[in-house]
């Protein structure tokens, strides 16, 4: 297992959809295995492949308290969203050193391929629901950012160069 460097915001793969999981193979596992310990080594409560740099749909969340919890998704798809919202402070490693509040709905229901390879539907609430709609967007080649207004992106983005540059 590996620790894998992340893209840098620019990178076009980031604004890119991902490509649909066929299957659970082992080649897959080795991913999420790899994706587990990048996210652990951030540290994070979930990780995409596409900012990775792995153009399929697969997302690890653990929002767990204790660490160790985490779900292995492949082509997650949100199936019913609460009417109760949530703000959360989001940010990604792909944009580091900023961040924005993001209301997101409070809880979800996910469908997604588990590690078994079998169709799961999950409800997820809290940071959890954050979490796993945060990795979504990312499968959809969208980032936190693109919820906010133009110019508020625009800012944080050019914040986000500013502190690359100064090391």
């Amino acid at each position: 297992m590996t620790v894998r460097p992340f893209l840098p915001y620019a990178d076009k793969r980031l604004h890119t959809p991902a490509q649909p999981v066929e299957a659970v193979t082992e080649a897959v596992r080795m991913v999420w295995d790899d994706m587990i310990d990048t996210m652990e080594a951030m540290p994070g409560v979930g990780l995409a492949a596409p900012q990775i740099g792995i153009m399929l749909r697969l997302a690890v969340v653990d929002a767990s308290e204790k660490r160790g919890q985490a779900i292995r998704m492949a082509n997650p798809e949100i199936l019913h969203e609460s009417v109760q919202f949530r703000d959360y402070e989001e940010a990604s490693p792909n944009l580091p050193g900023v961040s924005a509040r993001i209301t997101r709905p409070r809880a979800v229901t996910v469908r997604y391929l588990n590690e078994s390879g079998e169709i799961e539907d999950r409800d997820f609430v809290s940071l959890w629901a954050t979490s796993v709609q945060h990795q979504i967007d990312h499968l959809n080649g969208k980032m936190y950012v693109d919820h906010l207004s133009p110019l508020r992106r625009k800012m944080l983005v050019a914040k986000a160069a500013k502190l690359a540059k100064r090391g």
